[in-house]
C-alpha cells in the first residue's frame, strides 16, 4: 500500500483558507495604528519656543511636541525642548494655538510641564510603563511645526537603559525601540497598541539615529506630582548612575531577594556621596535603607524628599557577597 499523503480535491482551497493572508494582517496591523492614532492624536501638541533674549541666535529659538494629559491644559513635553524659554505656545491639532508657561522642568529626566490656557481640552490616557515588555508593538506621535500627528511604529528594543544626552547629562531608566524620531517629534508620547501613553519620547540621546528612547511615564507621574506639589523634583542626591540589571534565579534565592532585578551602578561621580562611600562601578543596588529597589525609580522615590545630609544605607551585591554601604547624601 502507498502510504504517501496524496492532495484531495479542495486541500489546496482549505490551506488557502486556514492560513492568514497577508494583507488581512497588515490591514488589521494598519487598523490597530490608525485607532491608536485616531485615539491619542488631538491631545498631542507642537511646542514652539522662543529663548531669552541673550540666547538668541539662528539656531535658538525651536519646536518640540507635547502630550496634554489633563482637561485644564497641563501638558508634558521635554525639559530641553522648554529650556531657556521666554515664551512657549502649543498648537493644536484642530488648527487653534494657546500661550502657555512653564510650570515646572527636571532636567535629571528630561522632562517638563507646561500649562496652556483653555478647557475642555482633550487629553490621553497614561499607561503603566513596569507593565512593558520587549518585543511590544509602540507608536510614537509628534506633532512637529505644526505637521499634525507625525507615526512612526516599532517594537520596545531594551528597558531599563542608562543612556548620555548630547549635553553630556546621563539619563536614567530609558526605554530603547526601534522607531526613529525626528527633532521634532522630542516630548511626544510612545503609546501602545491600546493607545496609552507608556512614555515620552527624547531625541537628545547622542547616539539616537534611528534609534527611539523615551523616558517611562511612571517616571514622568512621579516627575509631575513633584513638579506640580513643591515646584521641583527633590532628590538626596547619591552621586551615581544606574541601569536595570536582571539577576539570575540562583542569586535572588539565595540573597532571599524580593525581585529578580537590581539597579547595577554605571558610573560614579567624581567626589561624589558614593564614591566617598566606596561605591564602585558595577556594584547592584537591591535595597535602600532596608527596601528592596528593583529600579531606578525605585531608588529616586525612596530618597524623594530627603534633604542634604541625610544618611543612606545601600544594600549591594559585589564579588558574589551581599554587602551594606553607607553613605552620606548631597543635594542636586
Amino acid at each position: 500500500m502507498d502510504n504517501r499523503w496524496q492532495p484531495l480535491a479542495g486541500d489546496s482551497q482549505l490551506s488557502q483558507v486556514g492560513a492568514p493572508d497577508d494583507e488581512d494582517l497588515l490591514d488589521a496591523y494598519s487598523r490597530a495604528v490608525m485607532s491608536v492614532v485616531d485615539k491619542v492624536g488631538p491631545a498631542v501638541v507642537s511646542v514652539t519656543v522662543q529663548q531669552r533674549a541673550h540666547l538668541r541666535g539662528p539656531e535658538r529659538d525651536g519646536a518640540g511636541s507635547g502630550v496634554i494629559f489633563t482637561p485644564d491644559g497641563f501638558i508634558l513635553t521635554n525639559h530641553h525642548v522648554i529650556e531657556h524659554a521666554s515664551q512657549v505656545e502649543v498648537g493644536l491639532t484642530d488648527g487653534n494655538t494657546l500661550m502657555a508657561e512653564v510650570a515646572g522642568a527636571d532636567p535629571a529626566t528630561d522632562l517638563a510641564v507646561v500649562r496652556a490656557g483653555g478647557s475642555g481640552l482633550p487629553t490621553a490616557e497614561l499607561g503603566d510603563s513596569d507593565a512593558l515588555r520587549v518585543g511590544q508593538l509602540v507608536i510614537a506621535i509628534g506633532n512637529p511645526l505644526g505637521f499634525q500627528s507625525t507615526v512612526s511604529t516599532g517594537v520596545i528594543s531594551a528597558l531599563g537603559r542608562a543612556l548620555r544626552t548630547r549635553s553630556g547629562r546621563l539619563v536614567e531608566n530609558i526605554i530603547q525601540t526601534d522607531v526613529p524620531l525626528n527633532p521634532g517629534n522630542s516630548g511626544g508620547p510612545l503609546v501602545d497598541s491600546r493607545g496609552r501613553v507608556i512614555g515620552i519620547n527624547s531625541a537628545m540621546i547622542a547616539i539616537a539615529q534611528g534609534i527611539g528612547f523615551a523616558v517611562p511615564i511612571n517616571t514622568a507621574r512621579w516627575v509631575v506630582s513633584e513638579l506640580l506639589t513643591r515646584g521641583r523634583v527633590r532628590r538626596a542626591h547619591l552621586g551615581l548612575a544606574g541601569q536595570v540589571r536582571q539577576l539570575s534565579r540562583r542569586v535572588q534565592r539565595y540573597f532571599e531577594l524580593a525581585t529578580d532585578t537590581g539597579v547595577e551602578v554605571v558610573s560614579v561621580e567624581p567626589n561624589g556621596p558614593a564614591l566617598r562611600a566606596g561605591l564602585r562601578e558595577r556594584d547592584i543596588i537591591v535595597a535602600v535603607n532596608g527596601k528592596g529597589v528593583a529600579t531606578v525609580d525605585d531608588i529616586h522615590r525612596s530618597l524623594a524628599g530627603q534633604s542634604a545630609g541625610t544618611p543612606v544605607t545601600l544594600a549591594i551585591l559585589r564579588d558574589g557577597q551581599r554587602r551594606e554601604v553607607h553613605v552620606i547624601s548631597g543635594e542636586e
